[in-house]
């Protein structure tokens, strides 16, 4: 009765062999709610989720527990990942219950979908304040047997709550550009100047934060802090590279252990942009070796990029990468230099992190730089270089020994958006950093989603999984493809990817587009009908759909004098407002919008072969320029920025439509580009 083990997705596989009856999503399984008249049990999370296994040991592979739900409720399994929009509209009502949301996320719903009663993870025993999923379950089925009518009504009224919560309303005022300056020091109020990031634990990275007030030079100070705090930080695997999702604490030292692509493509451009804003190489080194991870561990062999690694390793969160001073000695098998590596990276006894789920694994230590090397060589009377390389070569060492050991699971479905992220993170280190495979990896992303993903009218797919391309395309994957091709345009010099942006912006306006609010929805008119239509402009872990929607138009109105593209962005900006004012950490990708449209009309063309612009592009690639419109291409193309002018290695700056002149000199061209700060 089980009928996963068919499915694509490898969450729902996961729990093919549950004793659960699980359905996936789909007509069929609301069918036989009604006809057996039964509430849904509608339970979602995500392959690589700690939470979501441990409740999947706890209950779901517990017979008792599954006997009750298969007697009481029609059982349905959704992956996030691969159903955003479905996710979406079930996380508002459970925000709405519960104050709060999470994976994994268990809502009780009528036959015709509507919920009435919602939580996260409930534990299998009383305990800490929550109630067992049994006694969660009992309630639900008796309410359902004997107070129908109040349980109806609960669930109109949550359904009616959840549109109206879903669907901001056409704004009145536009965002100034002195509420811009307000939003950064509004974050100032919230940063934690001692560790960086906003607020207590647990601490996200929010990329799209960090990016807005890169571009602030009030911010730049709390961004790059927050940066060199986490790059120390054990949420940054000091020996293999990337980030994991989060950090448990308030000093970034402890983290949940799964890796997303998502956080590590958008961290790499943040990485790129403090590197370009700081010129301090340890942010372009942390690029690095964050895209070093993504190619060694994360590239499906089509070319696109896979979803995430899991926090576990044979059920113990962290165990691939956590140690001893027993391990580090083994493994370096020289005592001067095992206890060096590890009071530089704090392994001790008794270590800082233990699985409370499984007690017998024991304490153990996640790498951080606890003592830095200038701390260490300033001890030990040595150069600092000299030891951080003897340190690099030993971490190299244990990377090498963790590598052999087992590893947590990979999701191996191919998100078209979080690609996108990808594709621009490649593209960036590629015009940014000018050095390694990047350009290639970034033009085989765009290939990958450019045969595989696209779908007929002009659409994308969602999700690659199973050897098949699935899922009606959402606003995200349109939106954050496109601001992966400008990136890709801007690094390459194809005007063809940025015709593509163009085709995937149309697409936003056809599909995507609610004229009278003047919002994104995050589903198309095509999909699956669901209670409410979602219109993001919170950012989650992922740049929101109407931040990537404004963002797209503002480029389209910079590279083809699309005036819809900046109007767009206006409208979108202006019924958001009222969130962005009262919460400017959740909204930093509108924030960059609103930044984008006050910043000057800004485009930057060199011009010849690509020998020609070297040593130009070189200068560029020094400055942070995140709202320019570059054009680092052949002469001769069809872009406004570029016709009628000349190009054997020319560099054309123009603000608000006046023009420098013209340069062939990489110092002139430096004095030009200093002078936009």
């Amino acid at each position: 009765m089980n009928r996963l083990a068919q499915e694509s997705s490898p969450y729902l596989r996961q729990h093919a062999d549950n004793p659960v009856h699980w359905w996936p999503w789909g007509p069929d399984a609301f069918a036989e709610a009604r006809a057996r008249d039964l509430p849904v049990l509608l339970s979602v999370g995500y392959a690589t989720c700690h939470w979501c296994h441990v409740m999947a040991h706890e209950s779901f592979e517990d017979e008792t527990t599954a006997a009750y739900m298969n007697a009481h409720f029609v059982n349905v399994k959704v992956d996030r990942e691969e159903r955003p929009d479905v996710d979406a509209v079930y996380m508002a009502a459970t925000q709405a219950m519960t104050g709060q949301g999470g994976w994994p996320m268990t809502v009780f719903l009528t036959p015709d979908g509507e919920p009435f009663y919602a939580g996260t993870y409930f534990p299998p025993r009383d305990g800490h304040g929550m109630p067992s999923f049994g006694r969660v379950m009992a309630s639900v089925a008796r309410a359902w047997q004997e107070d129908r009518p109040k349980l109806l009504g609960n669930a109109h009224a949550l359904t009616e709550h959840v549109r109206e919560a879903t669907q901001p309303r056409a704004g009145e005022s536009e965002v100034g550009p002195d509420e811009v300056e307000r939003a950064a020091a509004n974050l100032r109020r919230v940063f934690d100047e001692t560790n960086g990031g906003f607020g207590g634990a647990p601490k996200f990275p929010a990329p799209t934060t960090l990016d807005f007030l890169l571009t602030r030079p009030d911010g730049r100070i709390m961004a790059l802090h927050t940066l060199r705090r986490m790059i120390a930080g054990g949420i940054h695997d000091q020996l293999g590279g990337g980030f994991h999702r989060y950090s448990v604490d308030g000093q970034w030292r402890v983290p949940h252990f799964e890796k997303m692509l998502y956080d590590n493509a958008q961290l790499t451009r943040t990485l790129l942009r403090a590197f370009q804003v700081s010129g301090d190489p340890a942010f372009a080194d942390a690029a690095r070796r964050t895209l070093a991870y993504l190619t060694r561990e994360m590239r499906s062999p089509g070319g696109g990029f896979y979803s995430a690694q899991d926090a576990d390793t044979n059920g113990v969160e962290g165990l691939t990468f956590t140690w001893t001073p027993a391990e580090v000695h083994a493994a370096l098998n020289d005592e001067a230099d095992a206890e060096l590596l590890c009071r530089h990276l704090g392994i001790a006894d008794p270590g800082n992190f233990h699985d409370p789920h499984r007690p017998d694994a024991g304490r153990r230590s996640v790498p951080y730089v606890a003592v830095p090397v200038a701390d260490l060589a300033a001890e030990r009377g040595q150069s600092e270089e000299g030891l951080s390389t003897h340190l690099e070569r030993l971490k190299a060492r244990l990377f090498l020994l963790r590598q052999g050991r087992p590893q947590p699971g990979t999701d191996d479905k191919v998100l078209t958006s979080w690609n996108g992220l990808a594709l621009a993170a490649f593209a960036d280190a590629a015009r940014i950093l000018g050095e390694g495979p990047y350009l290639s990896i970034a033009q085989r992303v765009a290939g990958f989603l450019h045969e595989r993903m696209r779908a007929p009218e002009g659409g994308l797919y969602h999700v690659w999984s199973g050897g098949q391309a699935r899922v009606e395309g959402l606003m995200e994957d349109h939106a954050l493809v496109g601001l992966g091709l400008v990136a890709l345009f801007q690094a390459s010099g194809e005007e063809r990817w940025l015709t593509w942006a163009r085709d995937l912006w149309a697409v936003c306006g056809r599909d995507f587009w609610e004229e009278e609010a003047g919002v994104f929805l995050a589903s198309g008119g095509r999909a699956e009908s669901l209670l409410t239509r979602p219109a993001p402009g919170f950012d989650s872990a992922v740049l929101s759909d109407n931040a990537a929607g404004a963002l797209l138009g503002l480029w389209m109105h910079r590279y083809f004098a699309d005036e819809t593209g900046e109007a767009r962005a206006r409208r979108v900006l202006s019924a958001f407002r009222g969130d962005m004012l009262a919460a400017a950490g959740g909204f930093g990708g509108l924030w960059q919008a609103a930044a984008f449209l006050h910043a000057p009309h800004t485009e930057l063309a060199i011009l010849g072969t690509p020998e020609e612009r070297a040593p130009l592009e070189q200068v560029a690639a020094r400055f942070s320029l995140p709202f320019t419109a570059l054009a680092l291409t052949e002469p001769g193309g069809t872009l406004p920025v570029v016709q009628g002018r000349p190009g054997d290695g020319t560099a054309y700056l123009c603000v608000n439509h006046a023009c420098d002149l013209p340069t062939h000199d990489p110092a002139t061209l430096e004095r030009q580009l200093q002078v936009l700060g």
